[in-house]
């Protein structure tokens, strides 16, 4: 077996026992570290499949702030520490299902014939990330702008309806 073999069964398993844990856990904050766990092995197959600023991304973005931001709303959120009463009948129905959903991938592409569908092997992955930046902002320089005009307009957004939150709980206090 080779190295990349291992890796990436190592990876694949983690990150399947990362959603199955997650789905199983009952404290919020054991699912949020199997969410990362989740997180970090795809970014981890992303890396492997040469798709380094994917990688990168999967890591800074979801690995990190959303998680993050995850973390301080349930730190600031108030929720009772219930039981789970759906009975024991529920961790084997998750894993009837994950195993049905493996099953059903592993056929699907075994399936697929790449060769078949005429497309040429390119080299996209040398140097991606310089490709990905030259068509950001060449050829898709308008989106990107706009994105950027609209996820500012939301921040704006938020700090004035947070702003006026405040100032109404000031005014009850009179």
């Amino acid at each position: 077996m080779s190295g990349e073999l291992i890796a990436f069964m190592a990876l694949a398993l983690i990150a399947i026992m990362g959603g199955v844990l997650m789905l199983n856990l009952t404290k919020v904050m054991h699912m949020m570290l199997a969410l990362v766990f989740t997180f970090l092995s795809i970014a981890g197959l992303y890396i492997m499949l040469s798709a380094e600023f994917v990688g990168v991304v999967q890591v800074l973005i979801y690995s990190g702030a959303i998680a993050i931001i995850m973390v301080f709303g349930i730190m600031l959120t108030n929720h009772d520490d219930e039981t789970d009463t759906k009975g024991k009948w529920r961790g084997f129905l998750v894993f009837l299902g994950v195993l049905a959903f493996g099953g059903v991938m592993y056929f699907a592409v075994n399936r697929v014939d790449f060769a078949a569908n005429g497309v040429a092997e390119a080299a996209l992955h040398e140097q991606n990330t310089k490709q990905i930046g030259e068509l950001l902002y060449t050829k898709y320089i308008i989106p990107f702008e706009v994105t950027s005009v609209l996820l500012l307009v939301a921040l704006v957004g938020a700090i004035i309806l947070a702003k006026k939150d405040d100032e109404g709980e000031g005014r009850s206090d009179e």
